[in-house]
């Protein structure tokens, strides 16, 4: 006869063939997924973190940091009422700035920081001239929700770098 599973633990196999390990406390709660191996020792702590609600799923944005702005920008009509394309090169844009600087407060974002994410692009202008567009639009609704004060004008000072323009027009 088979070993009996501990309660809630849940056995998968992905479609790569790897098994993968869950616990769900409630029929139809949440699942929290178990990465150490099963058996060793980290596993049986996850476990128990587990069922103890000591496991967090998810980490939140700090509120005020540069990501918890980009996930209430996702949230609201201006983010909603662009086309498909533009929402997914703006976020792609963004998951790199958030890679780098998401725990920056976004009051502490200034000119030069922008300059240098423009800068870094500086190699594919029209790349740059997106990664304006997207921090544009992201500071322009934050300014009209009054998260943070005007830095539009800051933005347009990053831009107005004479190279850069005659790169971007060809």
């Amino acid at each position: 006869m088979p070993k009996r599973r501990p309660p809630h633990l849940q056995c998968e196999k992905t479609r790569h063939g790897k098994t993968v390990w869950y616990v769900r406390k409630e029929r139809r709660g949440p699942r929290i997924r178990l990465k150490a191996e099963f058996g060793t020792p980290e596993f049986w702590q996850e476990y128990q973190d587990a069922l103890s609600g000591l496991s967090v799923r998810s980490t939140k944005a700090t509120a005020g940091s540069l990501a918890w702005l980009v996930e209430r920008y996702r949230e609201t009509s201006a983010w909603t009422t662009f086309s498909l394309a533009t929402r997914r090169q703006r976020e792609l844009i963004l998951r790199h700035v958030l890679a780098m600087a998401g725990h920056v407060q976004a009051t502490k974002i200034t000119p030069a920081h922008i300059a240098a994410g423009r800068d870094s692009r500086s190699g594919t202008p029209t790349a740059s001239r997106h990664f304006l567009d997207t921090m544009r639009g992201l500071f322009g609704w934050a300014v009209e929700a009054q998260h943070v004060t005007d830095l539009r004008g800051k933005i347009s000072e990053a831009a107005k770098d004479r190279r850069f323009r005659s790169l971007v027009r060809g």
